[in-house]
């Protein structure tokens, strides 16, 4: 026993043999040589796995451009990423064409539709304006509300005369009776002469049609008193007068599409809600596509564009499929790696893998591809529908939406890629950096913004054009931050209170001194802190988590040398079976670490 103590070849080991001591207190087999030999091949078999597990913890923080080098390994989800960009982004610019002459369309239809149907419309209300160039379309008077509905009908019994290819809802063409409801409440007598009322909240609804004449012009008072359904306007809460017109878009026809047919349903809404003698006229077209009967040399034609169409769709959901399969997958296998990386922390070096180094298992990139493959699903399932069926206007926006925002991720996502590149990786690090120092100060200027918000709403909005709703306050008080509109903002407010029109001054003085000279600096400041630290860790160095002290780097020789191309890893499952005896991540990480599956990890 003491030449085996005392001999210089085996004081290698006496440092391995007390940390093997202190792993298993319960062993007394280390006064024997069979029992240090026994330690002594546990030893090499734990050095073993070590290497084994930081190789494979190195391959699987690799980018693919380094797995390439490192075994060779085809980087196919990089390559359905690009197929997926190049598609969606093809897909999304036809939609978007198509969806901009739709709404086009169907916007300068509803004009054409106002300057028909309602009296007192002119064209300085078709242009959005700031501040507003006319007031509200409105009527005040009961001979205005019948002149308005005699107008609407004799536009629409004398459709022919409109400039537009525009018929009847009708297949001989004849135009049937416009649909007239008015909303009351069930009770509504006011005698403001004694300050008494009779009032009853629930709303009844009365629908009657406008029988019209060709030869005589329709009066609706007249036939309103005749059909015995009186308008008492003091109980009204709505009125509206409905009627259907179809139409063909020549416009949207190429050389493989036929025009479009579409049918408007116009709604002439009379709102008196708010019961102050002022009873808002508005117009409203909702189209409907609908298939066309039209020259038979287009069926052909048509054909082509519908499957040319799918095929384009079929490709996307494919594609996006495809992604959302390999990114969940890898998100799977990085959840089992990281429980056998934790495994082997606490069994080799009895402690636990810190919360940072847990994260690094969690790919936040998979998890946006994953999102926008969802909604670019959904997105082109609906586009698909729209494409084959009839659809209303909803469709198009909430497939809009999808798309969208699918698309909008798709492109975050290849910053990912340029992240690989330390040039490009600055911008991502630094808002990664500034990312909860942000948080915390947006969290402390929101309390701000909002105490400031609802103060103006309630003090300014009955008085203010920009703080009329809690809505517009906010986008005004955004607006100022930026130095948008500064003097329009003070010059609108009226002189009828001065109480209130200094209180504006202070109130605005206040808001744009706060936060365009402290906040926003301090904003700026917290995001230059975190880039000037970033350029500090470029230089020096970036700190390491437990994980990234254990796996080290990996140098480019290393790298191509072939080392991970070769099988050796694939006994790394029998050595932590022959370690630390845990069925739960010896089955996990067969699913990983076989030969098989090696291979393909991630």
């Amino acid at each position: 026993m003491e030449g085996i103590t005392s001999s210089p070849e085996d004081n290698t080991y006496s440092e391995e043999e007390e940390e093997l001591k202190r792993r298993r207190p319960n062993q007394e087999n280390n006064a024997n040589p069979q029992g240090y030999s026994n330690q002594a091949n546990s030893f090499s078999e734990l050095n073993q796995l070590e290497e084994k597990m930081r190789r494979k913890l190195q391959f699987f923080f690799m980018n693919p451009i380094e797995k390439w080098k490192a075994k060779r390994k085809f980087p196919y989800k990089f390559v359905v990423q690009v197929i997926k960009i190049i598609l969606v982004t093809f897909q999304l610019c036809l939609f978007a064409h198509n969806r901009y002459n739709h709404v086009n369309y169907t916007w300068d239809n509803r004009i054409s539709f106002s300057h028909l149907f309602l009296l007192g419309w002119d064209s300085t209300r078709e242009i959005d304006a700031y501040p507003p160039g006319a007031g509200p379309l409105a009527i005040y008077k009961i001979d205005d509300f019948y002149s308005t509905l005699d107008f609407a009908c004799a536009g629409y019994s004398n459709l022919s005369n409109a400039i537009g290819p525009y018929s009847y809802n009708d297949e001989n063409n004849i135009p049937p009776d416009p649909v007239f409801c008015q909303y009351n409440y069930k009770q509504g007598i006011i005698n403001g002469f004694n300050e008494s009322y009779e009032f009853n909240s629930e709303i009844v609804e009365t629908c009657i049609n406008f029988t019209l004449k060709r030869n005589n012009q329709f009066q609706s008072r007249q036939f309103l008193k005749d059909s015995s359904l009186d308008v008492n306007f003091a109980s009204l809460v709505r009125a509206k007068l409905m009627f259907s017109i179809k139409t063909i878009n020549f416009r949207a026809a190429g050389p493989i599409t036929p025009p479009d047919c579409y049918k408007f349903d116009v709604e002439v809404i009379f709102d008196n809600e708010d019961h102050d003698g002022q009873m808002s006229l508005s117009l409203q077209a909702e189209p409907t596509k609908l298939t066309c009967k039209g020259d038979q040399s287009y069926i052909t034609d048509n054909k082509i564009d519908q499957i040319l169409r799918s095929i384009m769709n079929i490709l996307v959901i494919l594609i996006c499929s495809v992604s959302f399969v390999l990114c969940s997958r890898a998100i799977y296998r990085a959840q089992l790696l990281k429980e056998l990386t934790v495994h082997f922390f606490q069994r080799a070096y009895n402690k636990h893998l810190s919360l940072e180094g847990r994260l690094e298992f969690l790919n936040i990139w998979y998890i946006m591809i994953i999102i926008n493959d969802i909604l670019i699903i959904m997105g082109s399932a609906i586009k698909e529908q729209i494409e084959r069926n009839q659809f209303i206007n909803d469709q198009w926006n909430i497939c809009s939406l999808f798309l969208g925002l699918g698309n909008l991720l798709v492109w975050f996502g290849v910053l990912r890629y340029l992240g690989f590149f330390k040039t490009y990786n600055v911008v991502i690090l630094t808002l990664k950096k500034a990312a909860p120092k942000i948080f915390r100060f947006c969290v402390c200027a929101l309390l701000i913004y909002a105490g400031f918000m609802f103060c103006g709403w309630l003090i300014l909005g009955p008085y203010h054009m920009k703080f009329r709703s809690l809505a517009t306050t906010s986008e005004c008080l955004f607006s100022l931050i930026n130095g948008d509109d500064m003097f329009a903002t003070f010059s609108i407010m009226p002189k009828k209170s001065p109480m209130l029109w200094w209180f504006s001054r202070v109130y605005l003085y206040s808001f744009i001194s706060l936060y365009i000279y402290v906040v926003l600096s301090l904003f700026i400041s917290v995001i230059m802190d975190a880039y000037d630290t970033i350029k500090q860790y470029y230089k020096d160095g970036f700190p390491k988590s437990d994980l990234q002290q254990f796996i080290g780097e990996a140098s480019v020789d290393e790298v191509s040398s072939g080392l991970y191309r070769t099988q050796s890893s694939t006994s790394l499952n029998a050595i932590m079976n022959s370690l630390f005896c845990c069925n739960f991540y010896r089955s996990a990480y067969s699913k990983i670490g076989g030969r098989s599956s090696q291979q393909n990890l991630l």
